[in-house]
């Protein structure tokens, strides 16, 4: 590893590759005081969040499977599921008491993804490829989740 380190490290970079955005639903909470079964870092990374921790179906299948006790997990409602409520994006919601559908959006514009290998010639006129250096990578993602109320989204404001 020592050969692929980066010769200018303070230098801002672009990535030479972008892997698009990832729309996640995240409609499942997690019930902070249980969720030290699912990491041990929760309790710090999540300590302002108590209330507001979610995850992904998918993702709680994985861990049931795994042993993990389902009872730190709650289904939130879905707009599909009530039509009652007509759930709608905050952004577009008049409401600030009202529920909604929360987006945020996370973008991370540069980080080491693989191995780069360039090609050289030997002496013989053969192609051969060696490492020289790390590709870096650009990845966003989109997280929706339920908010009981607007109130809990004020940054998903309609701009």
């Amino acid at each position: 590893m020592a050969k692929l380190r980066q010769k200018n490290p303070r230098t801002v970079r672009q990535a030479e590759e972008v892997r698009g955005l990832e729309h996640l639903s995240m409609d499942v909470a997690v019930n902070f005081s249980k969720a030290a079964q699912l990491s041990s870092h929760i309790h710090n990374v999540c300590a302002e969040a108590r209330e507001a921790i979610y995850t992904r179906e998918e993702d709680v299948k994985f861990w049931l499977e795994k042993g993990v006790d389902g009872s730190m997990f709650e289904v939130l409602p879905q707009g599909s599921e009530l039509p009652q409520l007509q759930l709608q994006r905050c952004r577009l919601c008049p409401e600030r008491w009202k529920p909604c559908i929360c987006s945020y959006s996370l973008s991370i514009e540069w980080y080491p993804c693989m191995l780069k290998y360039c090609k050289s010639r030997d002496a013989a006129g053969r192609v051969s490829s060696y490492k020289c250096g790390i590709r870096s990578c650009q990845k966003g993602y989109t997280f929706d989740y339920y908010v009981p109320q607007k109130q809990l989204c004020l940054w998903d404001e309609e701009t």
